[in-house]
């Protein structure tokens, strides 16, 4: 003890020493103060925001001008005392109020990467890029000309004309992706081609744009041209490209999954991207480029992961649109002053530098549009987009008075630009894109998109398969490669072992065996799937103190789907399976299939069963969710297989004539299930199947399609059901219950919890 107090004391001298120079926490005032302006931005914000969006503009423009209305503009103008007091003119204050809008454009840029759709924007990449390169030249030339021609007074140092030209350019030249990301998502945009495209050739402009503030940047820093900073910045933002579109997606593809897999749950998902992107954005800032384009190109990775939750994304776009970004759109217009600019020469002469802004960027965007390809309205519409500069020029226009080379008459009028032209953007892009016709191809990529998203089988990514052998289980691992050869999905076959092994001499050599058996398992269900070479197959062996348990536990890390095969011994008297499905059916976090093969244990050397030829599959149908389901999962495998989906519905008669009391046609009864029957057959045929219909009537619904399955020679019935508990046991119906038993071909039974 007297020891480490000896070497404590050096360590505790030194902290003495330096006691006078220790940082304080922030004041009780200062942190009053942001806390106010916080609440005010966002109220102010969000209530401007939905006053918008109910006269059917988009909620942007309504968070723009809110920092317009608090800033010296106007509640300056009425209560000055009270808007300096509240947003006072100190660099500490505006700092922790920069910080937290900073927050909101990062965030908003990840939110924009996972909504954008890669393969899109590179099939789109020529347009894009000419685009891009129109608004990024015609516009600097004009700026350039603009910034040669203004008056001395507007330059803080008429010695420095060439740098303050530059810059004027640069501010011309930029758009501001988060307006633009925003107004595309305010008006449900964001997944059309066209909006795509002015996301991929807007952030192509930033990057240039990026890479010309820090040329001109060092330029005004250095009085002269120096061609080491301009190589420098080129090639650290192709090389940071390079790296984060190759190896960079594998490693955060590999980052997700290891997260997925051992810790697991939407919030771990959600902090890992954060943590991911906001390392991006400090990696690309410290490169000497826009911390933006690290958050933007993490969120484009982050999305194209099959790992990354869609729930977390979506937890995300709620707290950023709810929070983050009206804060970060509000403090952009609280900059601006509108009173500097109503004395006459400014006035005039930034009326002049907003009408350079606007022809400069329509033009060379509509340049590069029609050179691209684009029609006369989708070229209006793409210089709609690209016209909007926001914070991105404000933060330009900030540095360029930091340098010296803009003075504050100067600086009002580029944020006047920035304010105006973001603001112009959403109602010319509305009426622009009400002219643009959406081609066929647009049409079907969305209505395509539309059903992905309300499907069930599209929203399979990762399949659980439990394995014990048998061949229900590799009847089921065939149906599973079937659904993989369709769908991206990623496969886990798991060997579940119970800890609660008896103690004895042999306890070495069973062991042995069960290692053995685990392994047997795992090669007979991986060699039945016959996945494709793209599909990630995991294979693991976990124990624990139950079986059940540690399916559960594993089912729990956020798959969609485990599928499961029947006992293959004789099932107990309360149980619909065995004691371990049905408890794992009741359970499971997420859908469960469990297939029933009717397939006699396999003899021989190998315990592996022959590829079933799938032909004719039945899927019974009342017209339920449950029903959809099992049809999209029969349509899926029958697209794969080429084999014939037998939509049925059954026509219970005594319920029919106890519903019509009077004798009356059983025409409108049967024009119901056709109808239910074509709607259900017009999912099937979306996903690729040969689907036929058919209706049936009869006193038992159940013998009924085990007696059509049987004259049609079914392959495999599939039945959509939700869990029923009765007498403690799993119960899907008397029918279902029936088929299970008594069908003469497989069975799988598909349940949602």
């Amino acid at each position: 003890m007297q020891n480490l107090s000896l070497m404590l004391l050096p360590v505790l001298a030194a902290q003495k020493g330096a006691g006078a120079s220790l940082i304080k926490p922030l004041g009780h005032h200062e942190l009053l103060l942001v806390l106010v302006q916080l609440s005010l931005l966002l109220l102010v914000a969000r209530g401007l925001g939905e006053f918008m969006r109910r006269i059917n503009q988009p909620p942007v423009v309504g968070e723009l001008l809110a920092g317009v209305l608090l800033g010296p503009s106007l509640f300056g103008l009425v209560f000055p005392d009270l808007q300096a007091h509240i947003f006072p003119k100190s660099q500490e204050q505006s700092d922790l109020l920069s910080v937290i809008s900073w927050l909101g454009v990062l965030f908003l840029l990840i939110v924009t990467g996972l909504e954008t759709d890669l393969k899109l924007i590179l099939r789109k990449g020529k347009t894009a890029l000419l685009i891009s390169l129109g608004g990024i030249i015609v516009p600097f030339i004009t700026g350039f000309g603009l910034g040669w021609l203004l008056p001395a007074s507007f330059l803080a140092d008429p010695e420095k004309r060439l740098v303050f030209s530059l810059f004027i350019a640069t501010a011309m030249s930029i758009s501001a992706v988060p307006v633009i990301a925003k107004v595309l998502m305010d008006l449900n945009l964001i997944r059309r081609d066209i909006g795509q495209v002015t996301l991929a050739a807007g952030m192509t402009d930033d990057t240039i744009g990026w890479i010309l503030l820090s040329v001109v940047s060092g330029l005004a820093s250095s009085g002269k041209f120096d061609f080491g900073t301009i190589f420098h910045s080129v090639s650290a933002a192709i090389l940071f490209l390079g790296i984060a579109f190759t190896i960079g997606r594998t490693i955060i593809d590999q980052i997700l999954r290891w997260v997925d897999d051992y810790v697991g749950g939407i919030a771990a998902s959600m902090s890992v991207v954060l943590i991911l992107s906001l390392s991006a954005a400090a990696l690309t800032h410290a490169l000497g480029l826009e911390a933006a384009l690290g958050a933007f190109v993490l969120g484009i990775l982050a999305g194209q992961s099959r790992r990354f939750s869609n729930e977390a994304g979506h937890m995300l776009e709620i707290f950023t649109a709810s929070f983050l970004a009206p804060i970060f759109f509000a403090g952009a217009g609280l900059k601006v002053n509108l009173l500097t600019l109503l004395v006459p020469q400014t006035l005039i002469f930034g009326l002049i530098v907003l009408a350079v802004a606007c022809i400069g960027k329509f033009t060379g965007a509509y340049i590069g549009s029609r050179v691209g390809g684009l029609s006369h309205w989708e070229a209006l519409a793409m210089g709609s987009g690209m016209n909007a500069r926001g914070a991105m020029e404000i933060v330009v226009a900030t540095i360029g008075l930091s340098l010296g080379v803009l003075n504050p008459q100067m600086y009002s009028i580029i944020v006047m630009v920035a304010i105006v032209t973001s603001l112009m953007a959403p109602p010319l892009l509305r009426y622009s894109l009400s002219k643009v016709v959406i081609g066929e191809e647009e049409a079907r990529r969305l209505e395509q998109e539309e059903q992905a998203s309300r499907s069930f089988v599209k929203q399979i990514h990762r399949i659980l398969v439990p394995t014990s052998g048998g061949p229900n289980i590799q009847l089921a691992a065939q149906l599973v490669g079937h659904m993989a050869h369709q769908n991206s999905i990623e496969v886990t076959a798991l060997y579940a072992l119970s800890d609660k092994q008896p103690q004895s001499k042999g306890r070495r050599t069973a062991t042995q065996v069960k290692d053995t058996a685990a392994e047997q398992a795992l090669v007979s269900v991986a060699e039945e799937m016959q996945l494709p070479a793209d599909t990630t197959l995991q294979t693991k062996t976990e124990s624990g103190r139950s079986k059940v348990e540690v399916i559960l536990n594993e089912a729990n890390k956020n798959y969609d789907l485990i599928v499961l095969g029947a006992s293959e011994q004789i099932r107990p008297q309360k149980a619909l399976f065995n004691l371990l499905v049905d408890r794992i059916v009741q359970e499971a976090p997420c859908a469960t299939m469990v297939v029933k093969s009717h397939l006699p244990q396999p003899k021989g050397e190998t315990d592996i069963i022959a590829q079933q030829q799938l032909k004719n599959i039945l899927v019974p149908t009342v017209g339920t969710e449950y029903s959809k389901y099992a049809v999209e999962v029969a349509s899926t495998i029958a697209a794969q297989t080429g084999a014939l989906v037998m939509i049925v519905n059954v026509i219970n008669l005594p319920q029919v004539e106890y519903i019509l009391s009077e004798q009356r046609s059983l025409n409108p009864v049967k024009e119901i299930a056709h109808d239910l029957l074509e709607q259900q057959a017009a999912i099937g045929r979306n996903l690729g199947a040969d689907v036929k219909t058919y209706v049936l009537q009869g006193t038992s619904p159940e013998r009924e399609i085990l007696k059509f399955a049987q004259t049609k020679q079914v392959d495999l019935i599939i039945l959509g059901s939700n869990i029923r508990m009765v007498t403690g046991r799993v119960f899907f119906g008397h029918r279902v219950d029936a088929i299970l038993n008594k069908a003469h071909c497989p069975v799988a039974v598909i349940t949602v919890s």
